[in-house]
């Protein structure tokens, strides 16, 4: 299986730690974030992978090299001009018909390989990994309708939503829509697909998952490494479950699944 990792970011939000270093080389407990993914995913099966680099790549290419030391083929693909998460696809000649991308900086429990498959078997062009989040509003919300009448109060509500994880599986035939050096991002691609009417498909998982975006989130990644480490990096004796069933009703567009990660 084959797996792009978009690392060509400059990681401003990180700053200063990515000035003179790539976000995905930024370490997590004794390793950096970017080796916790390429040990993840070939303990899910995939046995290439491809690098989407840019700013600071030569530090890149020198720490990951082949990928021989990992077990795992890694090559590289390099953008000379920021292309955005989907721009960098397009540059890519040899992609299968179905691979995954992620980027270089995820911190999840995600099993890449049940996302996978999932994707093969809803028919689906691109699926979306997401994770149930909640905020906390620290206001009164006031409901009212059209007349301007009060129909409810909510003190503080805390509201959910469903964030993507910045994993994704997809299809050859989306990458095709995307001109070669044209700038492209996730977003933009997924409502393009949308009004072209692809199926568009999410995979609801309620692994662990953390966004180390900025200095206060990267702490708390940190912590949480320490603290599941054996979740995060299981070791190559432990079995790979398979996926658990999905269900698919007959609107192919409302099928649905959560990941349970135990």
């Amino acid at each position: 299986m084959r797996a792009v990792i978009l690392a060509g970011g400059k990681g401003r939000r990180l700053e200063p730690y990515t000035i003179t270093f790539p976000k995905p080389l930024v370490p997590v407990g004794d390793m950096p974030i970017l080796e916790i993914v390429v040990r993840q995913l070939k303990w899910a099966g995939f046995d290439h992978v491809t690098m989407a680099v840019g700013h600071l790549a030569e530090l890149l290419m020198a720490y990951f090299g082949d990928g021989r030391r990992w077990g795992i083929r890694i090559d590289y693909s390099r953008e000379e001009q920021p292309l955005g998460t989907v721009g960098p696809l397009a540059l890519m000649e040899d992609l299968p018909e179905t691979f995954l991308v992620m980027n270089g900086d995820v911190l999840t429990t995600l099993r890449y390989d049940w996302l996978y498959s999932y994707h093969l078997n809803t028919n689906a062009e691109l699926t979306i990994a997401t994770h149930r989040c909640n905020t906390t509003i620290d206001l009164g919300i006031i409901e009212f309708d059209g007349r301007m009448r009060v129909t409810g109060y909510r003190e503080k509500p805390t509201l959910p939503y469903d964030a993507s994880m910045g994993v994704y599986v997809f299809n050859r035939s989306i990458v095709d829509t995307v001109k070669p050096g044209t700038y492209m991002d996730l977003p933009t691609l997924v409502v393009q697909s949308i009004n072209q009417q692809r199926l568009v498909k999410v995979f609801v998982s309620e692994s662990e998952w953390l966004d180390i975006g900025r200095p206060s989130e990267y702490a708390r990644a940190s912590e949480r490494f320490a603290a599941l480490r054996d979740e995060f990096l299981p070791s190559d004796d432990r079995e790979r479950a398979l996926p658990p069933q999905y269900s698919s009703p007959e609107n192919e567009s409302s099928a649905s699944f959560v990941e349970n990660p135990s």
